[in-house]
């Protein structure tokens, strides 16, 4: 099976390199869709020159938003254009490890089951931003849980593993860090056959680069009670 391994960027640069460096030992057929979400610090022109000379062992497919629109805009560009069988989101910062890649896709392979995330809730290494950071994402899994009927134990985990038909179809629509929430909630809804492996998160600070804050949080609460109750 080909994966498609999907990088919403946004002003990246010092994190990027590394990450693609990572990807390269993923030992499975992969193409690599980037797409640059009007980044104003030079990661598409660096991105430009990595493609167009080889930089890396695999197939990068890039792509650029004029401004930024967010990161849901760019992941659900990323989703229109994937081409493998299983499509897995990467972050394009340092707080997940593509080291687990291979592992976050063995339960579609092997098992075949439809969706996959990684938890951070699940490895007792895993770093959190702050406590207020936690206890957001805690209630907002626990909400996911008790409207839509999931068990999950981390809804906003940003390593989400998916048979590519399954999110193709989701109709995804939310433009900012709120599409965490529309996924799980449809997932849920939907039943699909879920499953989620421990990944060990080390997360940054604001001061490097982190983005997400309460405001996207209770964007997240109203898609949760939006596809609820539009259900």
């Amino acid at each position: 099976m080909k994966l498609s391994i999907l990088i919403p960027s946004y002003n990246e640069l010092k994190t990027l390199p590394e990450i693609l460096s990572k990807i390269s030992f993923v030992n499975l057929e992969k193409e690599i869709i980037i797409v640059d979400d009007g980044s104003t610090d030079g990661t598409f022109d660096w991105l430009l020159k990595a493609v167009d000379g080889n930089a890396y062992p695999y197939k990068i497919r890039l792509f650029k938003h004029e401004c930024n629109k967010g990161k849901g805009s760019a992941l659900i560009k990323a989703i229109s254009e994937a081409e493998g069988d299983i499509i897995v989101i990467q972050d394009a910062d340092l707080e997940y490890n593509p080291k687990y890649i291979e592992s976050l896709v063995k339960p579609i392979i092997e098992d075949d089951f439809d969706v996959v995330y990684g938890s951070r809730l699940l490895a007792k290494e895993s770093e959190t931003y702050n406590i207020l950071y936690l206890w957001g994402n805690q209630f907002l899994t626990l909400l996911n849980n008790i409207l839509c009927g999931s068990k999950m134990t981390d809804s906003y985990t940003g390593y989400k593993v998916f048979k590519t038909r399954i999110i193709k179809n989701l109709n995804l629509s939310s433009p900012g860090f709120e599409i965490e929430a529309e996924i799980s909630a449809k997932i849920a809804l939907a039943k699909f056959k879920f499953t989620e492996i421990p990944v060990v998160y080390a997360s940054r600070k604001r001061e490097e680069g982190k983005k997400i804050n309460y405001k996207d949080a209770i964007k997240g609460v109203l898609k949760i009670l939006e596809i609820r109750l539009g259900k």
